[in-house]
């Protein structure tokens, strides 16, 4: 049988999956696949998800996009008096750089604006308003199906997840655990977050373990070639993927895998202080990262440690965002080595974080911040970078279609060879729902330029946002075509929406006229050529297929649980 890998990075989430379809030797027929000839048979899949790394924090995947923002909104375009933090700091990527120039990047994806919802609507396929999961507490009802069991039950594939996995709830887990998914090993942190990144709840599930029940350990000690012994999650994690990819192809090397690898970077702790952050190991950072830590840790910071001296939050995310990169480099060098049939993808959760001291990660990009970002429909909450690798993919391409995260459902199953479900269970097991997943294989493979028609489909991200700025528990939904965006907040009455034009404004500083009235799209007076066509379509969307159209909806949730306060590290004195 002929094993071929694909590999998927997702901001703050990564999965690392096996399929195998047929019974072909390997080395008897099947060559790698060039570009237009479609996927590889029986590829192995690693999905790599990063958490709380928006589009912003890695813009050095796409050259040129900040020099086009800056004439856009500079003195040459619309002349913002604020255009220049356009071109600011993003975090130093060099791996992430490489996978998207050895493949296909894509300009507009778009996630959910939290954590826990964009991971169940990879799993699922469903948008939130399906799932019942809409801000991060929510959880994923045991009725809903994955995409994981097909990979295992009818595709043969060996499957592994590594990471937060933050889909059975926050602090207690009633919901789809990962061997309940599929996975036949979990090693990672259910909550939401890490305690600290030093001192952590080690879960796991593996063939000991009925798929509803895990183990709690304390977090092992590991380590990397170059990278010293050390109880660092990032390390620990990567470590544990890389023995299980090469247990896979050591063991059984005809039997595909798929590897589901979530990250904890960059999101901040659950202790606060002395910051939710840290400065990362010296020892998993690139030159430019650790220079930038040693300018500005000053006598009390130091490496690898919440004591982060003079560095600023910006700061920190692009260090922990390094990091990131840098571990992320690692399994793709571990993957390159075993086996080059294996397709690659890196997506993020969410958007940047920027609410709150100690909180406030934005540095690059965007012009207003405050208020938007992670947990809101804005831009800069559900924009995310995106790039897929592998056999048949051609180096260097670029995609703008409108992709989201959702869409990994349908293209992993295709990419394994099997078939993709229209409908699927709903949460409460006694219906069905539309899949809401649209395969990107035609885009990969064939050139596609678009799958969603560019006025009449849409994309969809919905919250309930507990810490908003604006209001608590603020419920916001947002719904964009390929040019026009529509955001709500409460209802989708006209009153409480804002309108743009996503490509003369990609970064939402304009907002456009709304018509008092939707009458003549109604009555078929105005057409797509219409701005006004365009509002009452999304409000449209808004009002019949997102959660504020539901007065009565009920989300899944289960009550948070507070992270146990650890006591304060003793540090060693500093040598004068």
């Amino acid at each position: 049988m002929i094993k071929r890998t694909v590999i998927i990075i997702l901001s703050g989430f990564v999965v690392l999956a096996a399929l195998t379809v047929g019974c072909v030797k390997r080395g008897q027929s099947n060559q790698p696949a060039t570009p237009g000839d479609g996927p590889s048979q029986h590829p192995n899949i690693l999905l790599i998800i990063s958490d709380d790394i928006g589009f912003d924090a890695t813009t050095d995947m796409y050259p040129g996009i900040i020099d086009n923002l800056v004439k856009q909104y500079g003195p040459s375009g619309r002349n913002h008096p604020d255009y220049k933090m356009i071109d600011g700091r993003p975090a130093s990527t060099p791996t992430l750089n490489a996978l998207a120039q050895g493949g296909m990047k894509f300009t507009h994806a778009w996630v959910n604006t939290f954590c826990s919802p964009t991971r169940t609507s990879i799993l699922t396929g469903l948008y939130s308003v399906k799932t019942g999961v809409l801000d991060y507490i929510g959880y994923l009802s045991h009725s809903h199906h994955s995409f994981v069991r097909d990979l295992k039950e009818k595709g043969g594939y060996s499957t592994a997840a590594f990471g937060k996995w933050h889909i059975a709830g926050l602090g207690q887990y009633p919901g789809m655990k990962p061997k309940e998914a599929g996975f036949d090993l979990f090693l990672g942190n259910l909550h939401g977050g890490v305690q600290t990144y030093y001192q952590w709840d080690y879960h796991i599930q593996d063939s000991t373990d009925p798929p509803d029940q895990y183990r709690t350990e304390k977090a092992p000690v590991r380590s990397l070639p170059g990278i010293a012994p050390t109880t660092f999650a990032p390390v620990v994690k990567t470590a544990d993927a890389i023995k299980w990819i090469t247990e896979q192809e050591t063991k059984n090397p005809d039997k595909p895998w798929f590897a589901w690898f979530a990250f904890n970077l960059s999101h901040i702790t659950g202790q606060q202080q002395p910051n939710p952050m840290v400065i990362p190991n010296a020892d998993t950072m690139d030159e430019v990262s650790r220079k930038e830590m040693e300018g500005c840790i000053g006598p009390d910071g130091e490496f690898g440690s919440a004591n982060v001296g003079s560095c600023s939050s910006e700061a920190l995310m692009r260090a922990m965002t390094n990091t990131m990169d840098t571990m992320t480099g690692r399994l793709i060098e571990t993957v390159d080595k075993l086996d080059k049939n294996t397709y690659v993808i890196y997506i993020g959760d969410n958007g940047t974080w920027m609410f709150g001291e100690n909180r406030e990660f934005i540095d690059n990009l965007y012009i207003t911040r405050r208020g938007r970002s992670k947990g809101t429909a804005y831009e800069s909450g559900v924009r995310v970078s995106m790039a897929v690798r592998g056999p048949g993919i051609k180096a260097g391409s670029q995609s703008d279609a409108l992709v989201n995260g959702v869409d990994l459902f349908s293209t992993i199953l295709e990419l394994a060879g099997l078939d993709v479900p229209e409908t699927v269970p709903n949460r409460t097991g006694d219906g069905t729902e539309d899949l809401d997943s649209v395969s990107l294989i035609p885009i990969l493979f064939k050139g596609a330029a678009a799958l969603r028609d560019p006025d009449k489909d849409y994309m969809l991200a919905e919250t309930i946002n507990p810490v908003s700025t604006v209001k608590p528990n603020l419920k916001q939904a947002g719904a964009r075509n390929a040019t026009y965006k529509l955001i709500c907040d409460e209802n989708p009455e006209t009153a409480s929406c804002v309108f743009y034009n996503l490509v003369d404004d990609p970064l939402e500083e304009y907002p456009l006229a709304k018509p008092e009235s939707c009458a003549d799209y109604t009555n078929g007076t105005w057409t797509p050529a219409d701005p006004e066509w365009h509002f009452c379509r999304l409000q449209e969307v808004i009002a019949k297929e997102s959660f504020l159209g539901q007065p009565d909806y009920v989300k899944q949730t289960v009550p948070q649980q507070p992270f146990r306060k650890l006591p304060a590290k003793k540090q060693p004195a500093r040598k004068q």
